[in-house]
Formats: structure tokens, sequence, C-alpha cells
């Protein structure tokens, strides 16, 4: 049917992709020990409407367009580095000190601020875009009727398997934060080291390469 293959071997790649560490696994990860799980869930569910930008826009050929026109590539590239700066920064400089004890600067986060954050942190990253033009292509047969409808498929196939990858990383890392009750101070240092790393991504993706 639409000329899929190698379906079962599709939603395990797609699997252990999504559990490789990255921007969004990270954003998860530090939304749901900060706030809980419905924090943690509204950045999963903005990272997978993320995705189906890249899934639809790869299909009418757009993620094309990224693999091949370098000024194309740079532009997506520095927008979504400077977006991942941007949190990183967010996270590094949002602290005060209240009569001698560290706590965060800013009420938690509303869940449409999260979910906006997750959306911007996937579709702003043209590394995800290029991913889904060289991985999805592979299970579709060179014969295929409809490539673009089995294009889409397989999307929403590697988008539903992702939301459940990401929202038992969100249960797990509340649960987390949970147990440990994390004081103010140390609730401080988490979100600094959270910056950090988001700063790192931010900065690896704006020096990376259309190949890298």
């Amino acid at each position: 049917m639409l000329g899929i293959h190698d379906l079962p071997l599709f939603i395990a790649s797609g699997l252990l992709l999504n559990m490789a560490p990255g921007p969004d696994s990270l954003l998860i990860v530090t939304r749901s020990a900060s706030q809980g799980w419905r924090a943690g869930s509204a950045a999963a569910l903005g990272i997978g409407s993320g995705v189906f930008v890249h899934v639809f826009a790869a299909a009418l050929g757009m993620s094309a367009l990224l693999a091949t026109s370098a000024a194309a590539f740079a532009l997506v590239k520095y927008a979504g580095a400077a977006y991942l700066v941007y949190v990183g920064l967010g996270l590094l400089l949002h602290t005060r000190r209240v009569q001698g004890e560290d706590v965060p600067a800013a009420p938690p986060l509303p869940l449409a601020t999260i979910f906006r954050q997750g959306f911007l942190s996937n579709v702003l990253n043209p590394k995800v875009a290029l991913f889904f033009l060289a991985f999805v292509p592979q299970f579709i047969a060179p014969d295929a009727p409809h490539k673009a409808w089995a294009f889409v498929a397989l999307g929403l196939v590697f988008d539903f398997n992702s939301m459940l990858w990401c929202h038992l990383l969100a249960w797990a890392a509340a649960r987390a934060g949970q147990q440990w009750r994390l004081g103010a101070g140390a609730g401080r240092w988490l979100a600094r080291a959270a910056g950090l790393l988001f700063v790192g991504l931010g900065i690896r993706l704006a020096l990376s390469s259309q190949r890298g």
C-alpha cells in the first residue's frame, strides 16, 4: 500500500533515533524536571507539531531546497542556532537572590510558551528537515504510485512514535524531579547546566555544514 516497505524496520529505527539526545530531548527533560509532566508534555507536543511541518515540507519538496541551496540552509540554520542560544541564555540569566537564597527569577512558564519553545526548537533545526529527506525515502519503493502520500504516511508514523517516547521521557523526568525535590540552589544550578547545553548546541548548529 502506497509503496511503503519494511515498515517494522522503519518503526524500530525511528524509535532508536528518537532516543538519541539532542535539543528536543533536553528541552523536555528541563521543563519536566522543573515544572512537572504537563510542562514536559507541552514541550513534546510543540516538538511533534514541528515534526509535522518538516514532514509536509519534505513531501512538498521544500527540504530538497535546504539540501541544495546553501543560502536557504544557512538562513534556517542561523535562525535555529540563535533561538537555541536565546533559550539557553534565558535559563542562565533568569535567576536572582531573594533574602540570601537563590530562586528562579520568574514564575513557571505558561504551557503555551513551553509549547512554542518546543515547536520553534524543532522547526528551526534544518538538520531535522535533511534527516527526513535522507531517511524516509529509503522505505518508499522507487515505483510507488504516490510517493508524496507515502512520505506523509511514514512521517506521521514517525511522529506518533516520537510522541510516545517524548511523553515517556517527560514522565520519567517529572518523576525524577519530584523524588529529588531539588532545593532552590540545586534547581538554579540545574537550570544553568541546561542553559549551557542549549548555548553549546546553538553554537554547534551554527558551525555545522549541510553535510555535517
